[in-house]
């Protein structure tokens, strides 16, 4: 089979959904399974859902009818006909969302969180896949969470890797299938909705490749395929033309947002290639992820992780920092859900560079303060130059002062405030 993966940009309105149909006819769409993230900023919007329900604000109805408002002017622009079964189905997901937040004792709030996110995927696929049938394309809907089944680690959940193969392998080949990304279903907690992680949906359709053993994997963008920077903070970004599976995750690692970070290690696995295209330029060839030469063409790629927290560590009598030390940070780090982006060490102290995506860094601050000095500095930038040159390094280090600067091996990372 041929997974497609159609992200939040790629349906983030109605010329977005008409996109997916010509695409499909331009490509074919037999024995073809699509993968829908929401549909433009939805994620984003229901987030605000989230927290004006966790946090009891008087913005919970007012957000509820933005993104109700947002998916039926959507479907007006797609000329459906108001006996067309979509607007009940709408309906009944967001009666759906409606009896959680009523009948929810829980105060757990990644629990929550994902019990209310993933209705973003759901409305999206539901509108696209009654939009391909409008359209004399037949296709099958089919609720993720009943085939990629997860542990209870909400918000970024592990696969039951048996259990989702068994499922997949299920699904009649030669057909069109239409599901979600992001989401999926723990196996232990009555079918509860886990997420995969912010991103998750890329990771979700290497999981279907891997458990079909797929032809291919296709991400449909707005851009024309992997630049070797995020244009929308770097001037005169390039195409990269291949990127081999090694090269290509230790991008994802320093943070690159084109390709999850769980992604390409199924696909190396199993030698799937994955191409990056653009959903406007059909008749281009974009970005191939694939086995062979590292980085075509080679020259320096930019990667920026914004909101960063910079902490220096040391011990309170001034003694080396030494291993037991830092297997105790990093049982703490852990502990709190703490992303670490970057390491240095000297004798007398020990720094990291932290994304706090969960808002545990007042909990690690009280747990590291009972047994270390702690400096830190909130809100700095991260750069990571991979394949870097002298040119490209100084062109960072002139975006602000510079806080911290490691270089290995092809690889110099810079913390700038």
């Amino acid at each position: 089979m041929k997974i497609f993966k159609f992200g939040g940009a790629s349906v983030k309105d109605a010329e977005g959904v008409r996109n997916v149909l010509r695409v499909l006819k331009h490509e074919g769409f037999e024995n073809t399974l699509i993968i829908v993230s929401a549909m433009g900023k939805m994620t984003n919007a229901f987030e605000k859902i989230i927290n004006a329900y966790y946090y009891k604000t008087n913005d919970l109805e007012r957000n509820i009818e933005f993104v109700r408002s947002f998916h039926l002017q959507i479907i007006s622009e797609l000329s459906f006909t108001k006996n067309n079964s979509i607007f009940i189905e709408v309906e009944e997901l967001f009666g759906q969302m409606m009896g959680f937040l009523i009948t929810n004792k829980s105060k757990d709030y990644n629990f929550i969180y994902d019990q209310i996110v993933g209705f973003g995927e759901l409305l999206s696929t539901k509108i696209i896949s009654t939009y391909l049938t409008k359209n004399n394309i037949e296709n099958n809907w089919i609720d993720v969470r009943e085939y990629i089944k997860t542990n209870s680690n909400y918000r970024d959940a592990s696969v039951n890797w048996e259990q989702t193969s068994a499922n997949i392998l299920n699904l009649e080949k030669k057909q069109l299938y239409i599901t979600q990304g992001f989401i999926s279903g723990c196996s232990s907690k009555n079918n509860t909705t886990t997420t995969l992680g912010r991103e998750g949906s890329d990771y979700s359709a290497a999981i279907f490749a891997y458990c079909l053993n797929a032809e291919s994997i296709t991400i449909w963008k707005d851009v024309e395929g992997v630049l070797n920077a995020d244009p929308s903070y770097f001037e005169n970004t390039q195409l990269l033309q291949q990127i081999s599976y090694s090269e290509a995750i230790e991008m994802a690692f320093y943070g690159a947002s084109v390709i999850h970070p769980k992604t390409l290690k199924p696909l190396e696995n199993k030698n799937i290639p994955l191409y990056v295209r653009s959903f406007y330029s059909l008749e281009k060839k974009g970005t191939t992820v694939k086995k062979g030469h590292s980085l075509f063409p080679e020259i320096p790629c930019f990667v920026l992780k914004e909101h960063q927290i910079l902490i220096s560590i040391s011990a309170l009598d001034f003694s080396f920092m030494v291993e037991n030390n830092l297997s105790d940070i990093f049982k703490i780090l852990h502990n709190n859900k703490l992303k670490v982006n970057l390491i240095q060490n000297s004798a007398l102290s020990f720094s990291v560079c932290i994304e706090d995506k969960f808002n545990n860094f007042e909990h690690l601050l009280i747990a590291l303060e009972s047994k270390y000095k702690i400096h830190y500095v909130k809100n700095v930038l991260l750069y990571t130059i991979r394949h870097a040159s002298k040119e490209a390094v100084n062109k960072i280090e002139q975006k602000g002062k510079v806080l911290l600067k490691q270089a290995t091996k092809g690889t110099v990372q810079v913390v700038v405030q």
